[in-house]
């Protein structure tokens, strides 16, 4: 094959998902050259768009938290303003936090956004249930001040200031949700309604870090949720059109095949798959480190502290989803809420257990865009989108002479259960389907086992201690950093753009550091 050289670049971005297409702004804003390599025809990765008949699907986001209105911006919106994209992009505000159902007829709860009203709607549902409520979020906004503070200084934390300003921070850092909950003497009851939005984080209660949990929860309920009128491919081309207006450049249908370097730390060419070598010291990876150390970066470069540190980790969620679009409104099907999560049982840690397996696991996180804007498919229809995730690789273990079967199986199940828990009918109007199992996941991002959530945040490998390591998991390769669901943030829109903004940010650092 012959090889050919470009010109160098001061950053190359592999991958043009939110992280990616965030850290390449930052890197451009900073004054520097940046590439971004992308195997597919356009930018996004899960954050895009697909069209099936009448119908334009969303394909991934059910919402965007920690938004925020324009007078009143959440982190996110002040991150895109900062960025340049906020004002190419039509916003549309989420109507409800969620709507919980369990299998088991002890929940139907439909819970509203705002502190004070999720607070009285608890009483409503739980009473006696008010003060706890009240001390859990009045904790999470000391956990939402302590990481605001920690961002502000790019992670240098003084321990001093740490201990004066956020102690009870500190004292909830070590303890699960459900340890902190317990605690605060909330109601199981209260507990079990409060912790539905545990599958976004794709970790049971029991030993999803109470910091991590309480930071999202309270960017939820004290910015709403919000989401682009034209669904999540919207913000990926408000973003590429941002790359280009600083002067970046993003090549489609260009997968990257190797990271050379002439030893740990040595960045010297990024490789495609046509031969093409790009010279640059920095590379920006959107994707699995397992890839990036496995096949991408040169052998003799990769040391035993890489690879030890990527496969102590765990995967997290493996994703499958739903798409359908009915010849009914939804107000003709009864359909009353955005956001439906639909578990078998309250109790985090069971349902964690039955999602480790395709015959037990009948979870369900499921949306109807049109409840949040109407016009979103042709007058007298509606669009749904329903997500679960396997806790485990037992995808893997379906034949491939049994694959589109079990698809088949699993849509029915979830057709079933929204069903007979809603008492919606749903399947008489069905005109158009699309099914995505882990194996589309892992073919359309190159996911392995089709990973949608990234590393599971959990217990040593939480958010906290990520953040904590920020410095020393770039010690074990300078000059490659991780952006996007793989990286220290984890998985979900508003993390991965966390990310990407961190990784961006850094690599000007280092890039400034080497002029000097």
């Amino acid at each position: 094959m012959e090889k050919r050289t470009t010109r160098a670049y001061d950053a190359v971005v592999i991958g043009a998902g939110n992280g990616g297409l965030t850290a390449a702004i930052r890197i451009l804003q900073g004054g520097f050259s940046c590439l971004v390599l992308e195997k597919h025809n356009l930018p996004g990765g899960f954050a895009t768009s697909f069209r099936r008949g009448r119908f334009e699907f969303e394909a991934s986001l059910h919402e965007l938290n920690d938004f925020g209105s324009a007078q009143e911006p959440g982190e996110i919106r002040e991150l895109f303003r900062s960025l340049g994209v906020e004002d190419k992009i039509e916003w549309l505000r989420i109507p409800e936090a969620y709507h919980l159902i369990t299998t088991d007829k002890q929940y139907d709860c439909v819970m509203p956004f705002g502190v004070q009203a999720f607070i009285d709607r608890m009483e409503e549902y739980v009473p006696g249930s008010r003060k706890s409520m009240e001390a859990f979020f009045e904790l999470c906004e000391e956990v939402r001040a302590a990481q605001a503070y920690s961002s502000s200084v790019n992670g240098e934390t003084d321990a001093a200031y740490m201990k004066k300003n956020f102690p009870n921070f500190i004292r909830a850092g070590s303890y699960s949700v459900n340890e902190v909950l317990d605690s605060l003497k909330m109601p199981a009851r209260a507990r079990d309604i409060l912790n539905a939005y545990w599958c976004y984080l794709g970790v049971d209660c029991d030993r999803l870090s109470f910091l991590h949990y309480g930071s999202m929860v309270i960017r939820y309920i004290t910015r709403d949720a919000w989401m682009p009128k034209m669904r999540s491919h919207e913000i990926s081309l408000a973003l590429e059109e941002r790359i280009r207006e600083l002067g970046g450049e993003i090549w489609y249908h260009s997968p990257v095949s190797k990271i050379h370097a002439d030893g740990p730390g040595a960045i010297t060419a990024v490789e495609l798959a046509d031969g093409t070598q790009i010279p640059t010291r920095h590379v920006i990876a959107n994707c699995s480190p397992h890839l990036v150390f496995g096949t991408m970066l040169d052998k003799g470069a990769v040391t035993e502290p890489m690879v030890r540190a990527t496969n102590s980790r765990a995967f997290s969620g493996r994703g499958f989803s739903l798409f359908l679009g009915l010849n009914k409104s939804a107000q003709e099907l009864g359909i009353k809420s955005h956001n439906y999560f639909i578990y078998d049982t309250a109790d985090s840690a069971d349902q964690y257990d039955r999602m480790r397996r395709v015959e037990t696991n009948h979870v369900q996180a499921t949306v109807c865009l049109n409840n949040a804007f109407p016009g979103c498919s042709p007058e007298g229809t509606c669009m749904m989108y329903f997500t679960t995730m396997f806790m485990s690789d037992d995808w893997g273990n379906v034949a491939d002479t049994e694959y589109f079967k079990a698809k088949d199986r699993m849509a029915d199940d979830m057709i079933r259960v929204f069903e007979r828990e809603t008492g919606c009918r749903i399947r008489d109007s069905i005109e158009e389907i699309a099914v995505a199992s882990p194996t589309t996941y892992a073919r359309y991002c190159g996911h392995p086992q089709g990973v949608i959530y990234g590393y599971e945040a959990a217990e040593w490998d939480s958010l906290m201690p990520r953040m904590m390591m920020i410095k020393e998991d770039a010690q074990l390769f300078p000059g490659l950093r991780f952006a996007g669901g793989w990286a220290m943030r984890s998985s979900g829109y508003s993390s991965s753009y966390v990310s990407g903004d961190l990784s961006g940010r850094q690599t000007v650092g280092d890039l400034k550091r080497e002029v000097r």
